[in-house]
């Protein structure tokens, strides 16, 4: 853990944080903005299988959403990351998705992480490969969904990474 990290709280995102994610997201400049609603609706429904993590005042700097596939319960879908930029660079995304797989990992068992991720998102490409070779597990990658799929203009194709299975005494 650096300096940097040690000064952050990382816990389960509440409703009140949801403008804050939402905000988040807009100003990443990659990830796909989804509707200030449903960054509520995730804070409230899948704040088990997420993670924030919160500045000195207790406002989030950073998030990890995410879900355990339903038919897949020992896997863990993350669905988007996304660092403040006055605290990118720091490790704080990789913390987040440690501190959140330990969490879940311990509470419901999973083995497995899965992600997507375009083409051209080389940042996303480095932290979960990072990740998989801290925690002693395999990539795998495949297409999972084609750029023709996609029905509101150009979109890169989003393509899955499979990573697992993790080990329990590896995933801290």
């Amino acid at each position: 853990m650096t300096a940097a990290q040690a000064d952050l709280l990382i816990d389960r995102p509440a409703v009140t944080d949801g403008a804050a994610l939402w905000r988040i997201a807009k100003n990443s400049g990659t990830l796909d903005l989804n509707s200030s609603y449903s960054y509520l609706l995730w804070c409230r429904d899948f704040a088990g299988t997420s993670a924030v993590a919160r500045g000195a005042d207790g406002e989030p700097v950073g998030f990890v959403t995410g879900y355990v596939r339903p038919e897949r319960p020992h896997t863990l879908l993350v669905w988007q990351v996304a660092v403040d930029a006055a605290y990118r660079g720091r490790g704080v995304a990789a913390a987040l998705l440690d501190a959140l797989t330990a969490r879940i990992g311990a509470e419901r068992g999973i083995t497995d992480v899965e992600t997507t991720i375009t083409p051209d998102n080389t940042a996303s490409e480095r932290l979960f490969t990072s990740y998989a070779a801290r925690h002693g597990a395999s990539v795998s990658r495949e297409t999972l969904f084609d750029a023709g799929l996609f029905p509101d203009g150009p979109h890169e194709p989003e393509v899955l990474f499979r990573i697992g299975p993790l080990t329990p005494h590896q995933s801290h």
